[in-house]
């Protein structure tokens, strides 16, 4: 019966000593990147002899053969990190949504889900990836058309996109401007078109006062290596100087290479007056050809190229997962977690918006609170230590007086 003396003290030591490498595992851990602490949790041990009732000695227990300590650990799943800016193209970070993880695959397609958004590229066989710090491969709504549409369904995110995209042709125009309503008889204002092999041609809209008709004008078009048409031929203006017609004009541009330019111009903001000083402003809806000049993760979690135009592909929509009860997700390996039968439905999560952009989320240990636990550890297994050599003394001293 004396060597049941032992068994707490000895449960003791071993659930301290565990708790002790978990506090460490900790602290080495301070600066990875998605990490989430793990605490040890202790239970008590119970033998297997009868419940004691209250059997007329004033004694009633549940149990009376109490036989030490068990442990078990908890990952903090739900912690959210310190988010620190990296300035790296594909960090990204998730602040502000705790159940939401990246999805990760292997290659055999299992799914893993992290945190940790320190991602980079990985070329495998000819083809891009983006991957993770182990290598895995990030997954993501690609891309249909290079612009906002996005597939249904995830797929490993893939670096690839033209090395140059085309000009993008003007279909609409608006300008501000002023024509003189005294002093010239001629005017003209220089629109700059572009079309898919046009890097930008000025369009001429030519102004001639109209003999015999009062704030009338015939308008006419000129542009280098092209002809245009516009049913529209007289701009007419009030007495005010206000427009009156055309609001807008449809003008036809036939390039000499056979491509054609439709634009829709705004016409409505150009006044007729004398003596006023109206800066001349255009908008325009065209875009010369780029070429490639980044590649990178948005704000809102799309995975682009950046084109000297201004222009920008899209290659795919990061995925986040969540679930009913992410915090019974399973640590697997370094900063990976796996679902499990607790962890109850997984859903994608369609906002992007606590996403950060050029960031990382950082581990969640509290440096302090980790030395205060390991104080506590190191009392405890003291104690213990010295329960079990109290034990032991008892013990041989009993031997001695058999003996």
């Amino acid at each position: 019966m004396a060597l049941k003396g032992f068994i707490p003290s000895t449960t003791g030591m071993l659930a301290q000593s565990h708790s002790l490498s978990q506090i460490s595992t900790n602290i080495a851990n301070i600066s990875t990147v998605g990490y989430r602490t793990n605490e040890t949790m202790f239970y008590t041990l119970l033998g297997s002899n009868p419940v004691v009732k209250n059997n007329n000695s004033g004694i009633s227990s549940s149990r009376v053969d109490v036989q030490g300590v068990g442990y078990y650990d908890r990952t903090n799943v739900l912690d959210q990190g310190v988010i620190s800016s990296t300035g790296q193209a594909y960090d990204v970070a998730i602040n502000g949504n705790e159940n939401a993880f990246f999805l990760v695959k292997d290659v055999y397609g299992n799914d893993y889900y992290t945190r940790a958004g320190n991602f980079s590229t990985l070329t495998q066989n000819g083809v891009t990836y983006l991957v993770n710090q182990n290598g895995l491969k990030v997954q993501g709504f690609p891309s249909i058309d290079g612009k906002e549409e996005f597939a249904a369904n995830t797929e490993n995110i893939v670096i690839e996109y033209p090395e140059k995209i085309p000009a993008v042709p003007t279909t609409e125009a608006m300008i501000v401007a002023n024509i003189p309503a005294t002093g010239v008889d001629k005017t003209a204002i220089g629109l700059t078109i572009y079309g898919n092999n046009h890097e930008g041609e000025t369009l001429h809209l030519i102004f001639n006062k109209v003999e015999g008709k009062t704030n009338t004008w015939n308008i006419s078009f000129d542009v280098e290596d092209g002809t245009v048409t516009s049913a529209e031929t007289e701009i007419i203006f009030d007495s005010s100087g206000n427009l009156v017609s055309p609001k807008n004009l449809a003008v036809n541009v036939a390039w000499n290479d056979g491509e054609t330019n439709n634009i829709s111009i705004d016409m409505s903001k150009i006044t007729q007056l004398a003596d006023v000083d109206v800066q001349t402003y255009i908008e325009q809806n065209g875009a010369p050809s780029g070429s490639f000049v980044k590649s990178f993760i948005g704000e809102d979690g799309i995975v682009k190229a950046y084109y000297s135009n201004g222009d920008y592909y899209n290659f795919a929509k990061i995925a986040l997962v969540g679930f009913t009860a992410p915090e019974n997700l399973s640590p697997y390996e370094g900063t990976l977690f796996v679902a499990n039968t607790d962890t109850g439905e997984s859903f994608y999560v369609n906002d992007t918006s606590t996403l950060v952009a050029g960031a990382v989320e950082s581990s969640t240990v509290d440096i302090e609170e980790e030395f205060s636990r390991m104080i506590l550890v190191q009392r405890a297994y003291s104690t213990n230590a010295n329960a079990f050599t109290t034990t032991n003394e008892m013990l041989q001293t009993a031997i001695d007086l058999k003996s």
